[in-house]
């Protein structure tokens, strides 16, 4: 039996994401584990409705785009891309349980990349997670 099994690898869809599927590659290889990606969108309250606003329309239109994009490098079907919106932090943790997951990987860059847009979720993502969370730096070039 293999340490991880299903792993959720969040992303930002930005440059540091792309940086690491390397990385993210060579776990999954190494303990034959599944993968999964997950990317949260956080609504823009509009008006006190917390919905989706028209404003997010293209935000929506862009990670669709970028998810596809990114899970072309890994060869993953659409099953495996989660498009969320909501707390960065409770969406990450809900899916991760949802799907099983023992192992959640985000990226980062320093003080740049989805750690710092997560600023205090992401301690929230390693403190609530039911499982192993492994945050990977991004090459600096």
């Amino acid at each position: 039996m293999s340490v991880y099994n299903h792993i959720l690898f969040a992303t930002d869809l930005t440059e540091i994401s792309e940086k690491i599927v390397p990385k993210v590659t060579e776990i999954c290889e190494t303990y034959g584990a599944k993968l999964s990606l997950i990317h949260v969108i956080e609504p823009i309250p509009a008006y006190g409705y917390p919905g989706v606003t028209d404003l997010e329309s293209p935000v929506i239109e862009h990670a669709k785009q970028a998810m596809h994009e990114l899970a072309e490098k890994f060869s993953l079907p659409n099953q495996h891309q989660h498009i969320e919106f909501g707390s960065v932090k409770a969406q990450v943790l809900r899916v991760a349980k949802e799907l099983n997951s023992d192992l959640i990987i985000v990226g980062s860059h320093g003080r740049h990349g989805l750690a710092r847009l997560l600023g205090s979720s992401a301690g929230a993502i390693v403190n609530g997670a039911e499982c192993d969370v492994l945050l990977l730096r991004a090459p600096m070039r």
